[in-house]
């Protein structure tokens, strides 16, 4: 397995593209024949359309190809904001098959569908036991409904992916590449399964404060109350013992984690999948969330800035190079917020200089995403403010 990964700041996508292309065929190796082109195109290019996929196609015949347009790209290890990008990401993926597949919201089975009707959908056996990465058009597919398909049909597999960004709305649409066909709406995705496997870290980028609390009362999105007492006064006791950093960061960026694993005894930092917190009654002494809430659930309030996106982050990736042993990964995926790079940080090339820090240096591709998709414990979720790497290693071999 070999990757490559190269990033453009060139204006024409015509030259950005042949610059891309000229340095993923030279890290790959004379002869190479990659199987799997991953393209992500900025704004500036967004133009192109068909015609970059198409010239794309020419330079890569026997290649699969994903992609869509970002605001911001990553590629070679180099992230670009703010200014016309073009990254392409090639693999060479011995015993691998990839599988594509484009839908439409109306393409989605019903919820109480079967599995098999999946299977038809995406062209993926149910026994296939793939690892999908998912792009998609958040003007007009539903991502969640996806997500939860998927999990149901493949429970076991990993996916991972973004929604494309960068467009102003319906008429100034995203462009979603897959194959020949360059999309204005939808989803496309592949399906991955053979010698490979793909690990992922999902970095939300929050840092819990205070303790964890039950649900004793909740309906839909709305907070009633945590171990029986109201969610106002047991934020306002929170905040009253808090730091004056942390009043700041609740006055401005405050969440709340629910614990996904409901088996855990203790949590920490990364066993919690962060939601908004969007509204508060002081009256009542409720509070919404951006989340369907149930009794029972253990929770914890969160805070977030630069320096704990930062810290999550990075013991994220401490933890999966720990996990990770002595194997040997070849190439990676990003899928980042656009919330977060310089905007966040004030630096470029924040995460992905961390990546390549903490985890290793291995060509890195991506882009940044109007939401990240991702797993939490078994389940695969929306996120926001995330950063989502999909690493790839073989099955069996040298990485």
């Amino acid at each position: 397995m070999r990757w490559g990964s190269h990033v453009s700041e060139r204006p024409s996508w015509e030259e950005a593209l042949a610059e891309c292309a000229d340095a993923v065929a030279a890290s790959l190796g004379p002869g190479a024949d990659p199987d799997l082109i991953a393209v992500f195109a900025s704004p500036h290019h967004g133009g192109a359309g068909q015609a970059l996929l198409d010239a794309t196609r020419e330079r890569f015949p026997g290649a699969s190809i994903i992609g869509c347009s970002g605001a911001g790209v990553i590629g070679g290890g180099h992230e670009v904001e703010d200014a016309p990008g073009f990254s392409l990401t090639a693999a060479v993926l011995p015993d691998v098959t990839v599988r594509g597949f484009h839908l439409r919201s109306d393409d989605l089975p019903s919820a109480d569908a079967p599995p098999e009707a999946w299977a038809e959908r995406t062209g993926v056996g149910l026994d296939a036991d793939p690892s999908f990465v998912l792009l998609t058009d958040p003007f007009t597919f539903e991502t969640d409904a996806l997500l939860a398909g998927l999990d149901y049909a493949y429970p076991g597999a990993v996916k991972i992916g973004g929604l494309a960004s960068g467009a102003s709305g319906p008429s100034n649409p995203h462009a979603l590449f897959l194959n020949q066909e360059a999309y204005r709406e939808g989803a496309v995705g592949i399906a991955l399964f053979g010698n490979v496997v793909v690990d992922t870290v999902v970095a939300q980028g929050c840092r819990p404060i205070g303790e964890p609390m039950r649900i004793t009362g909740a309906e839909r999105n709305v907070l009633l109350s945590l171990d029986g007492e109201s969610p106002v006064k047991r934020l306002q006791e929170l905040y009253e013992r808090s730091s004056e950093r942390d009043r700041e960061l609740v006055q401005r960026n405050l969440f709340l984690g629910i614990a996904m694993d409901p088996l855990l005894e203790t949590v920490g930092a990364g066993d919690f999948l962060i939601r908004n917190v969007v509204g508060m009654d002081p009256g009542r002494g409720v509070l919404a969330v951006g989340a369907l809430l149930r009794e029972g659930q253990l929770v914890q309030f969160h805070v977030r800035d630069a320096e704990t996106s930062t810290e999550d982050l990075r013991l994220a990736l401490a933890s999966y190079r720990t996990a990770a042993g002595d194997r040997t990964a070849a190439g990676a995926l990003l899928f980042s917020c656009t919330g977060r790079g310089r905007h966040l940080y004030g630096s470029v090339d924040h995460d992905t200089g961390l990546f390549g820090e903490l985890v290793g240096s291995m060509p890195l591709g991506g882009f940044f995403c109007n939401g990240e998709i991702g797993p939490v414990a078994s389940t695969t979720y929306l996120h926001g403010y995330t950063s989502s790497f999909a690493i790839f290693r073989a099955r069996t071999g040298a990485g």
